[in-house]
C-alpha cells in the first residue's frame, strides 16, 4: 500500500495511470466494435479515453520546463552519441510538450484562430522525432555492452561450448546468426534497463508511426503497444533501478 500511495503521489505515477487506462479503452474499444450488442459499452470507453486523455494534457503542462532541463544535463555527459541522442531528444520532447500545451489551450477555449489539426500532426512529428533518438540511444548501449561481452574470455569459452552443442540445421548453415543472437541474450540478460527501455521506446514509436502516415495500422495495434508501453513505464516508476541511464 505504502509504494502505490508513494507511485500516486508522483505525478509522473499519475499520468502513467491515466496513460494506461486511456490505451486500455482504445485496445478494448477496438476489440468490441463490431458488436452491436457493446455499442453503449463502447460509447461509454470512448468518453474516459477522451478524459484520460485530457486528464494527462493537464498533468503535462510543466514538463516542456522539465524537458529542457534535461537537455541540459545531458549536454554535460562524455560521450558524444549519448550527448547527441538525448540532448536532442529532450528537445524534440520539449517542443512535443509545447505544441500538446497549446492544443490542451484550444481545447478549453482559451486559444482561437488555431489550426488543430497542423498542431497535432507537428507533436507527433516531435514526439517520433524523440522516440527515434531514444531508439538510437538504446542500440548504441546495446552494441557498446555486446562489444564489451564479446572480449570476456569467459564469454568466448561459453560461446565456443555453446555453438558446438547446437547441431540444427539453422545453427549449421548460419553460425554467425546463432552467436549474434547468443551474444545478444548474454549481453543483455543483466542489463533489464536496457531491454525495458528498448521494448517501450518500440512499442511507443507505432504511435506516431500510425498518426503520420509513415507505417499505418489500425486503433487496435495502437491501443495495444500504448497499453504495453504504459505498463513497462509504470514498472520503471516503481522500480527506479529499471530506469535506463543516462
Amino acid at each position: 500500500m505504502e509504494t502505490f500511495q508513494q507511485f500516486t503521489n508522483q505525478s509522473q505515477g499519475r499520468d502513467r495511470i491515466f496513460r494506461t487506462t486511456q490505451y486500455a479503452c482504445a485496445f478494448i474499444k477496438y476489440l468490441l466494435r463490431n458488436k452491436s450488442s457493446r455499442k453503449e459499452l463502447v460509447k461509454k470507453l470512448q468518453a474516459l479515453e477522451s478524459n484520460m486523455s485530457s486528464g494527462r494534457k493537464l498533468f503535462r503542462l510543466g514538463n516542456t520546463v522539465n524537458s529542457i532541463h534535461a537537455a541540459r544535463h545531458t549536454l554535460q555527459l562524455s560521450d558524444p552519441v549519448l550527448r547527441f541522442c538525448l540532448t536532442v531528444a529532450n528537445l524534440n520532447r520539449a517542443l512535443y510538450f509545447i505544441c500538446d500545451n497549446v492544443l490542451w489551450a484550444k481545447s478549453i477555449g482559451m486559444v482561437s484562430n488555431l489550426d488543430k489539426e497542423r498542431w497535432s500532426l507537428n507533436a507527433s512529428r516531435f514526439y517520433f522525432l524523440s522516440l527515434v533518438l531514444s531508439l538510437t540511444r538504446d542500440a548504441y548501449v546495446i552494441a557498446q555492452l555486446m562489444v564489451r561481452k564479446a572480449r570476456e574470455r569467459e564469454y568466448q569459452r561459453k560461446v565456443h561450448q555453446h555453438l558446438n552443442e547446437q547441431q540444427d540445421v539453422a545453427c549449421v548453415i548460419i553460425p554467425e546468426l546463432d552467436a549474434f543472437l547468443f551474444l545478444a541474450y548474454e549481453s543483455l540478460k543483466t542489463h533489464p534497463p536496457v531491454i525495458l527501455d528498448t521494448l517501450k521506446n518500440v512499442c511507443d514509436l507505432f504511435i506516431p508511426l500510425d498518426r503520420l502516415g509513415i507505417y499505418p495500422t489500425n486503433a487496435g495495434v495502437v491501443g495495444f503497444c500504448g497499453l504495453v508501453s504504459s505498463l513497462l513505464g509504470i514498472l520503471a516508476v516503481l522500480k527506479p533501478g529499471l530506469r535506463m541511464k543516462p
